[in-house]
Formats: structure tokens, C-alpha cells, sequence
């Protein structure tokens, strides 16, 4: 594979599809491609696929797999949202914090190494980074 020609992609399997969709376009703000199914895709400014979702039992039944739902916080991985600049990253905590979602690293910390970020959980408990590497 040449790297610089291969678009990538996050897929979460989930569980309420319809939860999942909501949050991340009702109030993360993403322009969600979904026909009320078990399948949804989001346009980003990576495009489309770039993340994606579908129904962890329905993904389960096509590998024969037991259907095991997670449970609490996911540190397997994380979605990273990157904003143009440090106070994108301030305003968004902001109007999110107003909203009462879950923000588990509480407001936003500027690192040694240049980002700014705080930290989002999802309704199934995935960690959405939501920061940026731009002070201006």
C-alpha cells in the first residue's frame, strides 16, 4: 500500500445506533448520512467514512459471534476532533459543558508538546479528544 493514497476510517460498533446518531450530530455538531438503520456514516472534513457506525449485535451475528455489550469508560481508543484553533477548543468545551454531557479530563489543558484538548464521552462511553495544535 502506498500510504499517502489510502483514506482511513474509525467504525464504532454500538448499540443503540439511534443514541449514538443523535449525540453525534444533534450535539457534537456532524453531518450524519443515516436512513434510521444499522448503519450510519458522518462527513467530517476528511470526508465521508471517515467515521462511521453500526450496530455491534448486527456485527456480531455476521462473524457468529456472541453479542457482549461494553460497559463504563472505552481506553481501548479514542476519536480525536481537531478544531483550527485554541479557543475553537475553549468555545466548543463551552457550549458542550452547558449541554451536561459527560466530560471526563474537565476543561481543557494545554500540553508541553502544543495541544490543547479536553475529552468528551459518547452515551456508550467512547473518549472523543476534541483539541487542537494552533494557538492562533
Amino acid at each position: 500500500m502506498n500510504s499517502k493514497e489510502v483514506r482511513t476510517g474509525v467504525g464504532l460498533c454500538v448499540g443503540d445506533v439511534k443514541a449514538m446518531v443523535e449525540f453525534y450530530r444533534d450535539v457534537l455538531g456532524l453531518n450524519a448520512n443515516w436512513d434510521g438503520g444499522d448503519f450510519a456514516d458522518f462527513e467530517t472534513a476528511s470526508g465521508n467514512l471517515a467515521l462511521f457506525m453500526y450496530s455491534r449485535e448486527q456485527f456480531a451475528k455476521a462473524f457468529n459471534w456472541e453479542y457482549e455489550p461494553p460497559k463504563g469508560i472505552n481506553q481501548s481508543f479514542e476519536i480525536g476532533l481537531w478544531l483550527p484553533t485554541y479557543a475553537d477548543v475553549d468555545a466548543e468545551y463551552e457550549r458542550l459543558s452547558k449541554l451536561g454531557v459527560s466530560l471526563p479530563s474537565g476543561a481543557p489543558i494545554t500540553y508541553p508538546f502544543g495541544i490543547r484538548n479536553f475529552y468528551v464521552a459518547d452515551p456508550e462511553g467512547n473518549l472523543i479528544e476534541i483539541g487542537s495544535d494552533r494557538a492562533e
